[in-house]
């Protein structure tokens, strides 16, 4: 599956919820997805608080999962095709240098 179908499914799942209703309790605006994906890459941190070792696999998938999602929908709702944007990212670092 690509990030084309994996934003499909994404979105299936959100309008099967109602979230892209204009009377949603959970408004799918960029602003609040880029919140959401902030807040669910910290829930990523948490399984490294106090330690380097990562207890539960598992739940650290599921909080991965979460942030790939709103990912997904804030570049869907913003109208950004993520694949090129990751495309054209790679690019650009290839001639970077972060050692000088």
């Amino acid at each position: 599956m690509d990030i084309k179908e994996l934003t499909e499914r994404m979105n299936e799942f959100v309008r099967s919820k109602g979230w892209y209703e204009a009377d949603s309790p959970r408004p799918q605006t960029p602003r609040n997805l880029a919140i959401s994906l902030s807040l669910e890459a910290n829930e990523a941190l948490e399984h490294f608080q106090w330690g380097d070792n990562l207890k539960d696999k598992g739940e650290l998938a599921g909080e991965l999962a979460d942030v790939a999602l709103y990912l997904l929908q804030l570049a869907s709702v913003s109208g950004i095709d993520l694949e090129q944007a990751v495309l054209r990212k790679l690019d650009m670092n290839a001639n970077r240098s972060w050692d000088s």
